[in-house]
């Protein structure tokens, strides 16, 4: 059973991986043996410089999801690669580093940072983070995600996957922007924009006041934003939102994802992440596939016929 990935250059072993933000650092963590079965890990993004993030509260549970508003709180890109790479570097899984500037040129340097570490086999570029203080994200703008991917795209030595905002009209449209400047995948959803009111203070239960709303209750719309994309795009499309099992990652991938990422479920149960993989080779089992392209981008679109879908065992 081939269940391989490959964006650009770079070859990834199966196609699940865990969204930036939800999966640690801890070395002992990194070191156990479940972890090295994963496609991919991403660590948390990391900034030229560090930040300390938002004020707190930074995490609110909600029904069915949880708003968070960390503020990309890191060390900074330096320490990254003295003190965090290594240890990321040993568990043999493929390595995809995502970063965030503030600038066009803070981009650039953590880069031309990156290009100079090792074991690095793609690099994410957060443009999408709702949890910082700007009015316009870099995906929230088609010609600005061209301009800061096409910059990139001549310096970087590693495949670049743009992350992309569901806060947008049309997502399609920056995917494409993204493809056209060279991007070699774009991944989405990112957290959608989203606010908690505690009743008693009158106030929002969040320090930045508004967060990133993610979990199952994101999922429908990254299914359905995935699909748009996968439509739109030539390039290899990275799926999350929401995933907590096996069959949620199947919906991303039959819409047209080549990877997912668990992310939020992590916090609930940091073994999601196998589960799904082993669920996904028993769906493929179980109808005969061996090869993950067999089931990647194969939703049926036309209106169910009457009578039900037909027995595809899950």
């Amino acid at each position: 059973m081939n269940i391989s990935i490959k964006i650009g250059n770079a070859t990834f072993p199966n196609p699940v991986t865990v969204a930036s933000g939800t999966f640690g650092h801890s070395e002992d963590f990194y070191g156990l043996d479940e972890v090295r079965k994963l496609g991919a890990i991403i660590p948390k993004t990391v900034t030229r410089h560090a930040q300390e993030g938002n004020p707190p509260p930074r995490i609110c549970e909600t029904p069915s999801g949880m708003i968070n508003a960390i503020g990309i709180e890191n060390p900074g890109i330096d320490v990254f690669i003295a003190e965090k790479l290594p240890k990321l570097q040993k568990t043999g899984v493929p390595l995809i580093v995502s970063i965030l500037g503030h600038t066009d040129e803070e981009f650039e340097e953590c880069v031309e940072k990156l290009n100079d570490a090792t074991g690095i086999a793609a690099v994410e570029l957060n443009l999408s983070c709702p949890n910082l203080q700007k009015k316009i994200l870099i995906a929230q703008d088609p010609e600005a995600t061209e301009r800061l991917i096409a910059r990139l795209k001549t310096i970087a030595r590693f495949p670049l996957i743009a992350k992309l905002s569901p806060n947008v009209t049309d997502i399609a449209t920056i995917a494409l922007s993204a493809e056209g400047a060279g991007a070699d995948a774009v991944s989405l959803i990112n957290t959608m924009s989203a606010l908690v009111i505690d009743v008693g203070k009158r106030r929002s239960k969040i320090g930045n006041f508004t967060g990133g709303l993610s979990g199952p209750a994101i999922r429908p719309v990254a299914v359905r934003m995935v699909y748009e994309v996968a439509q739109k795009v030539k390039i290899p499309v990275i799926g999350m939102g929401g995933i907590t099992c096996a069959e949620d990652a199947l919906q991303f991938l039959i819409a047209g994802a080549s990877m997912v990422a668990v992310g939020t479920y992590n916090f609930v149960n940091p073994h999601s992440p196998i589960d799904v993989l082993e669920g996904i080779k028993a769906y493929m089992k179980a109808n005969r596939m061996t090869d993950i392209r067999e089931l990647i981008g194969t939703f049926i679109s036309h209106p169910v016929p009457r009578g039900g879908t037909g027995g595809i065992p899950l």
